[in-house]
C-alpha cells in the first residue's frame, strides 16, 4: 500500500470517528429532549406557570360590633380609594412620573412627598414608618383614601391623565351611633400592620393577616382582633419577566370576619355619655367656694355593670373623641391633639386608664375591715370636727360634728374623724415601728380583698392597676425617688424652686420611707397616694351588690360568624369569692340605704321610689393637691352598679347626684313616683340572656324576636 492509499484510508477513518461523535452527541440530545418535554414536561410546565403568576391579596371584610340588642355599634362602609400601580409607573421615564404624581396630588389634595413616600416599600432606603408600603410589590399601593366620589370618576374617566393610577372602592370602618352613642375608647381603632407583626404572623403560620393588613389598636377592635379580622382570598395575576401584569389568572374568594355582640346596651349608653358631657359642662358654669376659681372638671367617667354578672352595660369616658378619625389615615395633627394634655389626652380611657384618690367611696370597704378586726356593730366613736395626729389636725368636712355614732351612721354622713380613728388606731397597735415593712394592717388587707391595687381582669387592653399606698409602696417610691429628692435639698434653694417643694424635698430625703400616722388615717379615707379606677371601684361595689362575688367585667358577649353561628360564648368568669361573714355585708348594705334615703345622696332622690328601686349609695369628694376636688358617687341596686367620677368637679352628689338618679329612672322606667317597667331602657328591665338573630339577608333582629313579630311581641 502506498503512502498515499494509506493516509487517504487514515483521513476516512476519522470521518467515520466524527460521524459517530456527531450521531451520539445529537442522539444524547433528542433522548434528553425527550425526556424534558414528554415524560417531565408537566412538572416544567407547571414550574414555569407558577414563575409567571403572582398573588394579590383581596382583603375581607371586617366583622361588625354590635349591642347586646343587635344595634351595630361599628359597621363598615364603602370608600373610594386611589392607589398606583408601580410596575405601570416604572415604565414611563422621570419626568412623566414628576407630572404624575404631581396632577394626582392636585387632585386628592394628598402632598407630592407624601405621594412619594407612600410608594416606597417599607424596607427599603428612604422607607418611612407609618407612610411606607407594607404590601405585596404586585399590588397596587393605596396613596389617598376616602377620596370625594368626583376626583374618583375623574380619574376613571381620563385614563389618560392618570396612567397607572387606579380609583376602587373599598370598605372602611364606619360608626352609626345609634342614640348618639360614641363609645370610643371601648370600641378602639385600626391601624396598618408593622413589619414585625407581619413577620411574627409567617413564623406563626398565621395567614389571617399580611402586610397590607389594618388592624385592632384598643378596645374590642384589639382584644377580639383575631375574630374580627377574617381571612384574606387573593386574586392571581399572570406577569411576565419584567414583572408586568398581564392578566389575571384566578380568584380566591376572603372570608368576612366575625361578628362581636358586646353586652353594651346603646339605649343606657347614650344617656350615660350625655349625662357625663353634660354634668362636666355644667361644673365649668360654677365656681368653687374653696378656690374661688370655676371648676376645672378636666375629665370624667361613668361605668354601668350588671351587678351579679359584673357585664359591662354602658361605659363612657371624658374627654373623649371621634373613633373615625382613625378611618384612611390619622394626619400627624390629629395624633397630636388625642395625646396632647393641653387637650386633656382623649386617648386616654378614663374608665380603665385614668386613676385617681377614691375619696369617702372608700369607706364600706374600711367599714368591712374593721368589723372583722375587732369592731362591730355596736361600736361607736366620736365623729368631731377635728382628729388631732402630732401636730397636725385632720378635719371633718366643713367641720362637722355628730357626736358619738356608729359605722352606719358615719356612712351616711361620710364622717371623717371617726374613720380617722380607727385608722390611728391600727397604725398604734400593729404599725408605728417605721422599720416594719411587713406590719400587720387590716385596712390594707381588706383592700386588697376587694381586688384594689391589681386590673379587674376587663376584656379591654391598656388597663391601669391602680395603687395601694401601703408600707411597702411608700418605701419602693423613696428607694426610686430618694436621689432626686436629695439632690434639691442637699443645693441651697434657688429661685426656681418653691418653698413647699423645697421643704418637702427636705423632708422626703430625711424620712420619706416612713409610714407614719397621717398616713394610716388618709388611708382610711381614701386620700393620700391611694388610687383607684372608675372601674375597680365599680367591681368592688359589685361584690357588695352580689353577696360577696368579684367579677371580671366583660364587654364581649359571644362571636357569631357570618352564617350566624355561635363560634364563641363569652362568659362571666369569677375573680375572687370574697370571704366575709353575711352579717358584715348585710350591715354594710342597710348602711349605704342609709345615704340615699337619709345621708349625703338623700337631697338627690326626694320623690323618687326607694321603696320599689333600692338605691344604695355613697358619696365622695377626694381632694388633691393643687387640685380641686375629685367628685364621686358610687351606687347599687339589686341589678346595677352605677360610678360616676368627675374629676376637678366639686362635691360628689352635687355634682354627680343628679345623673345618677336619671340614670336608674332610665334603668328601672321610673316616671315621678311610680315604676313602669315598659319605660325602661332595657326590655324588662334585666339585660337579655339571649343573642341577637342575625338573618341570612343581613337584617338583625333583638333577643328573644324572630322574623315575623311585632313590635309588641
Amino acid at each position: 500500500m502506498s503512502g498515499a492509499e494509506a493516509a487517504s484510508r487514515r483521513s476516512r477513518l476519522r470521518l467515520v470517528v466524527v460521524q459517530a461523535l456527531v450521531f451520539s452527541l445529537f442522539a444524547t440530545l433528542f433522548v434528553r429532549l425527550y425526556y424534558l418535554q414528554v415524560v417531565s414536561g408537566e412538572q416544567y410546565t407547571a414550574q414555569a406557570a407558577n414563575q409567571s403568576v403572582r398573588d394579590i391579596v383581596v382583603q375581607p371584610q371586617r366583622g361588625l360590633i354590635v349591642d347586646d340588642m343587635g344595634r351595630p355599634l361599628v359597621t363598615n362602609r364603602t370608600s373610594w380609594v386611589v392607589s398606583v400601580d408601580r410596575t405601570m409607573l416604572g415604565r414611563m421615564s422621570e419626568g412623566q412620573r414628576k407630572k404624575l404624581v404631581e396632577r394626582l396630588a392636585q387632585v386628592t389634595g394628598v402632598g407630592v412627598g407624601t405621594i412619594k413616600k407612600r410608594l416606597v416599600t417599607c424596607g427599603d432606603e428612604g422607607s418611612q414608618v407609618g407612610l411606607c408600603w407594607n404590601g405585596s410589590p404586585y399590588q397596587p399601593v393605596p396613596v389617598a383614601t376616602d377620596v370625594d366620589q368626583p376626583v374618583a370618576l375623574r380619574i376613571l374617566e381620563q385614563p389618560e391623565d392618570f396612567p397607572a393610577v387606579l380609583a376602587e372602592q373599598q370598605t372602611v370602618r364606619a360608626y352609626p351611633e345609634p342614640y348618639g352613642v360614641n363609645l370610643a375608647h371601648v370600641l378602639g381603632y385600626l391601624s396598618p400592620i408593622t413589619e414585625e407583626e407581619v413577620d411574627l404572623a409567617e413564623e406563626q403560620g398565621d395567614e389571617s393577616v399580611n402586610g397590607a393588613s389594618r388592624v385592632g389598636r384598643a378596645g374590642v377592635e384589639k382584644q377580639y382582633d383575631r375574630w374580627l379580622r377574617g381571612m384574606p382570598g387573593y386574586r392571581s395575576v399572570a406577569v411576565d419577566s419584567m414583572g408586568r401584569v398581564l392578566g389575571d389568572d384566578g380568584e380566591v374568594e376572603a372570608t368576612p370576619g366575625s361578628t362581636l355582640v358586646t353586652s353594651i346596651d346603646a339605649r343606657v349608653q347614650g344617656l350615660v355619655e350625655k349625662e357625663l358631657a353634660g354634668a362636666i359642662a355644667k361644673a365649668r358654669t360654677e365656681t368653687d367656694p374653696v378656690t374661688g376659681r370655676k371648676y376645672a372638671a378636666d375629665s370624667g367617667a361613668v361605668v354601668v355593670l350588671e351587678a351579679d354578672t359584673g357585664r359591662v352595660v354602658a361605659m363612657a369616658s371624658q374627654p373623649t373623641y371621634d373613633p373615625g378619625v382613625w378611618v384612611g389615615g390619622i394626619s400627624k395633627k390629629q395624633l397630636a391633639r388625642l395625646y396632647s394634655e393641653a387637650a386633656g389626652t382623649p386617648l386616654l380611657g378614663r374608665a380603665t386608664q385614668g386613676q385617681f384618690a377614691p375619696g369617702s367611696t372608700w369607706k364600706p370597704f374600711m367599714t368591712a375591715g374593721a368589723m372583722t378586726h375587732g369592731y362591730g356593730p355596736d361600736t361607736r366613736l366620736a365623729c368631731s370636727s377635728g382628729f388631732q395626729v402630732g401636730n397636725r389636725v385632720f378635719k371633718n368636712y366643713e367641720s362637722g360634728a355628730y357626736g358619738s355614732i356608729g359605722f352606719d351612721k358615719a356612712l351616711e354622713v361620710s364622717c371623717n374623724t371617726f374613720f380617722y380613728r380607727i385608722g390611728y388606731d391600727y397604725w398604734q397597735r400593729f404599725g408605728s415601728d417605721v422599720d416594719d415593712v411587713d406590719a400587720k394592717d387590716p385596712l390594707v388587707d381588706i383592700a386588697q380583698v376587694f381586688g384594689f391595687g391589681e386590673e379587674t381582669g376587663i376584656d379591654l387592653p391598656g388597663e391601669a392597676p391602680g395603687r395601694i399606698a401601703d408600707r411597702a409602696w411608700k418605701r419602693g417610691y423613696y428607694d426610686s425617688m430618694k436621689d432626686y429628692y436629695c439632690g434639691i435639698a442637699d443645693k441651697p434653694q434657688d429661685a426656681d424652686t418653691s418653698d413647699f417643694v423645697y421643704k418637702f424635698a427636705r423632708e422626703f430625703c430625711i424620712e420619706g420611707y416612713a409610714y407614719r400616722a397621717g398616713d394610716a388615717v388618709n388611708f382610711a379615707i381614701g386620700q393620700g397616694d391611694t388610687i383607684v379606677t372608675p372601674l375597680q371601684l365599680a367591681v368592688a361595689y359589685g361584690a357588695l351588690a352580689n353577696g360577696g362575688t368579684l367579677w371580671e367585667p366583660r364587654v364581649g358577649k359571644a362571636v357569631v360568624d357570618p352564617n350566624g353561628t355561635v363560634v364563641k360564648e363569652i362568659k362571666p368568669r369569677k375573680a375572687a369569692t370574697l370571704d366575709l361573714p353575711r352579717s358584715v355585708l348585710s350591715y354594710i348594705d342597710t348602711a349605704l340605704k342609709g345615704v340615699s334615703s337619709r345621708g349625703t345622696m338623700a337631697w338627690k332622690l326626694p320623690g323618687f321610689p326607694l321603696d320599689q328601686v333600692q338605691i344604695r349609695a355613697k358619696t365622695g369628694s377626694a381632694e388633691v393637691y393643687g387640685k380641686q376636688s375629685t367628685s364621686w358617687v358610687a351606687s347599687y341596686t339589686d341589678d346595677y352598679v352605677v360610678v360616676m367620677m368627675v374629676s376637678q368637679g366639686g362635691t360628689g352628689s352635687g355634682r354627680n347626684g343628679d345623673s345618677i338618679r336619671r340614670i336608674y329612672e332610665a334603668l328601672y322606667g321610673v316616671d315621678g313616683e311610680t315604676v313602669d317597667p315598659r319605660k325602661a331602657y332595657i326590655p324588662g328591665v334585666q339585660p337579655p340572656v339571649g343573642l341577637p338573630t342575625f338573618m341570612p339577608d343581613g337584617s338583625i333582629l333583638p333577643p328573644g324576636r324572630r322574623s315575623g313579630q311585632g313590635e309588641g311581641s
